[in-house]
């Protein structure tokens, strides 16, 4: 063999070793933003499973309890797009890092908290720094995979956390509350934070793809402000009546200014969410889709959650374990979703048959009675929402934020966010209502002082969530139906991001 030859050899060698580091790299990358991920989704049902001996420790009243979560969720929507661009503009890694660090700080504070007030204002800063830390990770994941196979795989892991999440989050939060105390439900996140930041800091590299725009402060102060007012308007719903000024003055004044919002990025010379990033069809339709999603599956989490522990007796850490079976579908759809089947029947083929499956686990769920076993009403049950959704959430979150420009990366991950957050704050509204007037039109003209009574009035206020968060995916199902192109999207080489790790 001539010397050239081994030469030629020899660089090939180093080439493919070099590619297979690179790899390594990325997948480890994965791994990163994934933990960093679970933590900000575990904190939006980790603390519910605690909020009963939170509160008989620190002794606020019923009417403040929904604060814990409310503060939580307000700060996160309302800042998330702020987050986003700080992402573009400042360095991913960057924003990566002091969002682990701040999250994890005030999740310390929280959980040292010695009245309500100090656990509700860490509550709010979690949300501030979550809406910091969530787009960084999403676009971080966006910006590293740029190979089609290995992007489909990355998002099929990173989309089953984003799904699954809060049923993990209802799991570890009863664990954690049975076995130690509640405020572990917010300590643990340091453990967690730890790792995350050791890996972000040996594997990330800081590079501002917006670098040389500026922050458009009249769209951060106008979307800031109407996600918040809309975020507040359905959280008054669960307090209030749909016509008290407290519910639908938030939620006009929250349309009004958002409507603002989209009218001046028309005008911004920076815009904050650069309206090129909404009028790709596909994308826009991934975005309702994960709205859609995240309304209906607070179904799922919130009223199965009652009535496991209220009906059949289930403790809070059987709870969590109850939902493993949903979580497990969720990631298998996930896989093949967003690797084998969007690839090869697209979108408009694979999403509204996931809307579709879910509906139906949803309303085959509506048959459970005061007496009916986890095993037959509810097991198979989840098991079905739980592959539906698993083929609805990560390839929708993939075609959300796939094709953007670099520069546009973290601002389009933290719309799909949002889209999340603010879909869970419509359905806890929109369900908790309609479940509570379900519960009382079955108590007109019966004796209310009856158990059995009382038992199937409650039957009946989840059985009527159960519908309509099926009712919400048979929506999907239309409207992923008529969004979507026909045919496998298409990687545009020159539109995708440029890998920066």
């Amino acid at each position: 063999m001539s010397q050239k030859t081994l030469t030629e050899n020899a660089q090939a060698g180093a080439v493919e070793a070099a590619s297979d580091a690179s790899s390594n790299k990325r997948w480890w990358i994965l791994a990163v933003v994934a933990l960093a991920q679970l933590m900000v989704v575990l904190d939006a049902t980790i603390v519910n499973i605690a909020l009963p001996s939170a509160q008989a420790d620190l002794g606020f009243s019923d009417g403040n309890r929904q604060w814990i979560v409310t503060a939580y969720a307000l700060a996160f929507a309302s800042l998330l797009l702020l987050g986003g661009r700080i992402a573009d503009l400042f360095g991913r890694k960057t924003a990566f890092l002091i969002g682990v660090v701040g999250f994890a700080a005030v999740s310390a504070l929280g959980g040292a908290a010695t009245n309500f007030e100090m656990l509700v204002t860490a509550r709010a800063l979690q949300g501030a720094f979550g809406a910091l830390l969530a787009p960084a990770a999403l676009s971080l994941l966006n910006t590293t995979f740029t190979d089609a196979k290995e992007r489909a795989k990355a998002f099929s892991v990173y989309g089953a956390i984003a799904g699954a999440g809060g049923a993990v989050g209802l799991l570890l939060g009863g664990v954690l509350t049975d076995a130690l105390d509640w405020r572990w439900t917010l300590y643990v996140n340091v453990v967690i934070a730890v790792v995350a930041f050791a890996g972000g800091w040996v594997l990330l590299h800081n590079h501002r793809d917006a670098g040389n725009a500026k922050l458009d402060v009249p769209g951060t102060i106008l979307v800031a402000a109407g996600l918040f007012s809309l975020v507040y308007g359905f959280s008054n719903a669960e307090t209030h009546d749909w016509g008290s000024p407290a519910t639908w003055g938030f939620l006009i004044a929250g349309g009004v200014l958002l409507v603002a919002f989209s009218w001046w990025q028309t005008k911004a010379a920076h815009p904050l969410l650069p309206l090129r990033i909404l009028l790709d069809r596909d994308r826009a339709a991934s975005f309702l889709a994960v709205l859609i999603s995240g309304g209906g599956m607070f179904g799922v989490f919130l009223f199965l959650t009652y009535y496991l522990q209220l009906n059949l007796g289930f403790s809070p850490t059987k709870t969590g374990v109850a939902f493993l079976p949903m979580v497990a579908a969720l990631m298998a759809a996930a896989q093949v979703g967003t690797t084998k089947l969007v690839p090869r029947l697209g979108p408009k083929a694979v999403i509204p048959l996931g809307f579709g499956i879910a509906a139906v686990g949803m309303a085959w769920l509506t048959g459970i009675e005061v007496g009916s076993s986890y095993s037959s009403s509810v097991l198979p049950q989840l098991i079905v929402v739980g592959l539906g959704l698993g083929l609805v959430m990560p390839p929708a979150m993939q075609l959300a934020t796939g094709g953007v420009a670099a520069e546009d990366a973290g601002v389009a991950s933290a719309t799909v966010n949002a889209m999340q957050q603010v879909g869970g704050s419509i359905g806890t509204a929109l369900l908790n209502t309609l479940a509570a007037s379900a519960a009382t039109d079955y108590l007109a003209g019966k004796d209310p002082s009856n158990k059995l009574v009382q038992a199937r009035a409650t039957i009946e206020s989840y059985t009527t969530a159960f519908w309509w968060s099926a009712v919400l995916f048979a929506v999907g199902t239309l409207i992923a139906f008529l969004l979507y192109r026909r045919g496998v999207p298409e990687q545009d080489p020159d539109a995708a991001p440029v890998v920066h790790m």
